[in-house]
Order: structure tokens, then sequence, then C-alpha cells
């Protein structure tokens, strides 16, 4: 069992932050705010809206038409006809100004952190102690974007991207989930059966309207929490990871990730995939790797079964899809035979990496009518010994071997030996998707020598048949053809 045990530097829980993302309540709370000029009423605006006391300091000269027309309004605005001083921190929980002069600005962040207010100077970072996010408001949900002062148009990028992505109902089932939140509390204990139903209320917020049957629904889900808790069983949900990189990850995988207890994950996985998990949940390496030492499967299982005997939420993370290649049905077997409830997210295969970073079609009807995925080694460590090597040496059918890397010689002698054309294309990519990705594309006759060159420490994946064709065509070689070319190239 000691293979069970992290056999590498796992990725920081929280990586290094610019600032400290806070939220802070300002209800009823008094606001000082200096300067009456169009950037100072937004931020006005703002203060307001979170149910600040504002008070604001200047003379009628400087309040600009849109600040005017928001003194005219009333609200919780108070304003004072006359310089700031000294005296206006007292009892004041945020000081803003808008100050010509970095001389003016000094001189009230230096007489507002006197008086032990926290302070902003608008458009001057140096003199600020909190800074204002670009916000998306759904409130009681609400987001906040930051780049530290460096981009504030990326910032306002990202803010429009996420505006498409949170419906405007969002407003109204956050209002609910404050509405319920205390009867909640009362019937699930903290833990899984908790966190189950908050998932399945951001499924429902995500994905239907909320009417006047909405709350009694969920109050029943309530109810269907309680008996599962009550039976004490967890789940264990087979993950894809896909080929490494994290912007590949399906909505339901992050989910399903976000939700685990415990993540049992493969060697190959990234550490930006184990960077989207929920950050408390623990991580133990099972690492699965051709040619190095791994868990026995056996292991593996048995841990999975007594974490979800014990309640809880299992994620069992493998590279690329779990249905393909990936063990998923010895994992399937073993825990339905123990009654556990098993639940596959797919995740996308490292052929469909290749092919979209080579832009190459797996079935073009040009060139392919039919595409196979087919394993380079068996238990043994040897090419599988029922391969129909005859169908597979037609050129028309395009054929992917997954690690293929240690047998990539004998890959080349039986493909030859039942009549493939020795020139036909072939690419090999080792850690698709990923930062150390490298890739070649040449004929079946080099292929042996080409992956000797290139090494198998990685994941390499072999890609054979004539709808590889344009990418050998598109490839650069430099040299002559014993030169055997290999090109380095980074995911992105």
């Amino acid at each position: 069992m000691d293979a069970l045990k992290p056999q590498r530097n796992e990725p920081a829980r929280m990586e290094r932050l610019a600032k400290l993302p806070v939220f802070w309540g300002l209800e009823g709370k008094r606001v000082v705010l200096a300067g009456g000029s169009d950037g100072a009423a937004w931020k006005a605006e703002l203060l307001l809206a979170c149910g600040a006391e504002l008070h604001l300091y200047c003379e009628a000269s400087e309040l600009s038409e849109s600040f005017a027309a928001l003194v005219a309004k009333g609200q919780m605005l108070r304003w004072h006809d006359r310089p700031w001083g000294p005296d206006i921190f007292e009892g004041a929980e945020l000081a803003l100004a808008d100050c010509e002069t970095d001389a003016e600005a000094a001189s009230f962040c230096d007489a507002a952190r006197a008086a032990g207010v926290p302070v902003n100077i608008i458009d001057k970072p140096e003199f600020c102690q909190f800074q204002f996010g670009s916000i998306v408001n759904r409130s009681p949900v609400v987001v906040s974007i930051s780049t530290d002062g460096a981009a504030p148009i990326l910032a306002q990028a990202i803010r429009r991207r996420i505006e498409t992505l949170l419906p405007l109902s969002l407003k109204d089932w956050g209002a609910l989930a404050q509405t319920i939140r205390e009867r909640v509390n009362l019937r699930l204990a903290p833990g899984a059966s908790r966190r189950s139903f908050w998932e399945k209320f951001v499924d429902r917020a995500f994905t239907e309207r909320l009417d006047e049957g909405s709350e009694e629904r969920l109050l029943a889900d309530i109810g269907m929490q309680v008996a599962r808790a009550g039976s004490g069983r967890g789940l264990v949900t087979l993950v894809g990871a896909g080929p490494g990189d994290a912007e590949l990850l399906t909505l339901k995988a992050v989910r399903a990730l976000q939700a685990a207890d415990v993540i049992l994950f493969d060697d190959l996985v990234s550490a930006e995939v184990l960077e989207m998990a929920r950050r408390e949940a623990k991580r133990m390496l099972v690492g699965k790797r051709g040619g190095r030492e791994s868990c026995r499967q056996e292991d593996i299982n048995d841990m999975m079964i007594r974490l979800a005997k014990a309640g809880k939420r299992v994620v069992r993370l493998k590279s690329g899809d779990p249905m393909i290649f990936g063990r998923a049905g010895e994992e399937i077997a073993a825990l339905e035979a123990e009654n556990i409830p098993v639940e596959i997210v797919p995740g996308i295969t490292a052929a469909s990496a290749m092919a979209s970073r080579l832009g190459v079609s797996l079935t073009h009807r040009d060139h392919a009518q039919s595409v196979r995925f087919v394993t380079g080694h068996s238990r043994q460590g040897k090419l599988p010994e029922n391969i129909d090597w005859q169908s597979l040496s037609n050129p028309s059918v395009t054929t992917v071997f997954y690690m293929g890397g240690r047998t990539a010689g004998d890959i080349q002698s039986c493909l030859l030996a039942h009549g493939m054309p020795a020139s036909t294309p072939v690419v090999v990519m080792i850690s698709v998707s990923r930062a150390n990705e490298q890739r070649w594309c040449g004929s079946l006759a080099q292929l042996a020598v080409a992956v000797e060159r290139l090494g198998v420490n990685e994941p390499v994946l072999i890609g054979i048949g004539d709808t590889f064709h344009a990418a050998s065509a598109a490839f650069s070689v430099t040299g002559s053809e014993e030169a055997y070319s290999v090109s380095v190239q980074k995911a992105g």
C-alpha cells in the first residue's frame, strides 16, 4: 500500500494572491467621500447601493452635474458644502476621495490612516488600502474582478464574459437560498449531504425558471438528502480529466471536483486540473503509468469501496476519458458488487485532443472510412496478441495507438508485415495539450527511430493513416530524411 502515498509535489492549495478579495458589509455604516467629480459619483452609487450612510464633503463649485443629480435624489446621502478636514473621519467605516494632486492624496490618506479608517483614493492605487473591482451584480450574488490595477480593461472584458454566463434570474435564486438556508442547516449536518443539496440547488438555478413550486421541490430535496445521509454510504464518481489542459475539462467534471471529499488521481493528471478541485478535498495519488511502479488495481478498488462506505464523496480522477483504456469497467464492477452508487463524467480523450491540436479530422471523408483506438500494450507490457493487424494495415482506416511508446517498433513491424505502405503518414505526439507537448510527423518507415529519439517518459500517442497526410505536409522538416526532425511546441 506504500504506492498509495503521494509521490510528487502537489500544487499549493492557494497560489499567491495580489490582493485579498473581501466583501464588506456597509448597511447603515458611515462612509465619507471627498470630491464631487463624475468618478466620485460612480463610487457614491456603489456605496449607496450597499446601504451605506454616505457623507459627501465638497464645495458646490466642485459638484459635477451627475453628482448633483445624485444629491437631489436624497437617499442615504448627506452633502456637506465644505472641504474635507481631519474631523470628518470620526465614526467612519471607510474613507474615499478624488484628489487632483499626489500631495492632496497623500494628505487625505495620512489623515484617514491616522484615524484608523481604511482609505481609497480614486485612480491613485499607491494611496489605496483597498480597491474596487469590476462588478457583476446579481445580488445577493456578487462577483468582483480585480487585476490589481494592472489592466482595468481586462477586468472589464472578464466582467462582460461573466455577465453572459450568469442569468438574471440568479438574483431570485440567491434570495431563495437566503430564505431556506436556516431550514437546510437544521435538517442537514455539515458534510456530503448538505453539499449535495446545494449542488442540486445550483444546477436548478442555472437551468430552471423560479416559480411558485420551486421552494416546495427544494424542501422535498432536503428530505431525500436526509434519507440518503441515514444510509451512511457515499458515492464514487469516475471523472475524465482530459489530456492535461484544464480548459478542456467539462463543466460537470469541475462540479464533481468541487464536490469531492476525496480525490484519487492518476499520475498523468495535470496540476492545473487538480487546481480546480475543492480546497478541502483530500488528494491521493494512485499513480498508474507504464514502466513505473504503480498501485495495484485491487488496492485502488478497495480504497474506493472503503471511502464510500465511510460516507465520502469520492472522485476517481483519470487522465483522458475514463471509459477509454482507463480500466473503468473493473472499477465499476467492483463498486456495483458492493452496492455503491457510481457516476461517470466523460472527458476529452487524447486522440480527440491530438486531432484538434493538429487541425486534422480523424474521419475526413476523403481519407478515412473509420477510426480505431488501439492500446499499445497489454497487461504484460507488450502488444496485445489479438490485434487484427490485417484490418489496421489499411491506410484508409485512421488508427490511434494509446500508450504505444515502448512498442512503437513492434507496431511498425506488424503493420509493414501486413502490407501497410511504408510511406503511410504517421504522427507522434507526446504530452498532448500540455506545456511540454512534442510532435513529430513523418512516415511509417520512420516511426520506431522517431519514437526512440523523442523518448517515452511522457504519454505517447501514435496516429497512423492517410488522414494525417495534411499534418505531415504542414510539418516543417529540417535536414535530410534520416535526421527525423522533431518539433517541440508549447501548448496554448
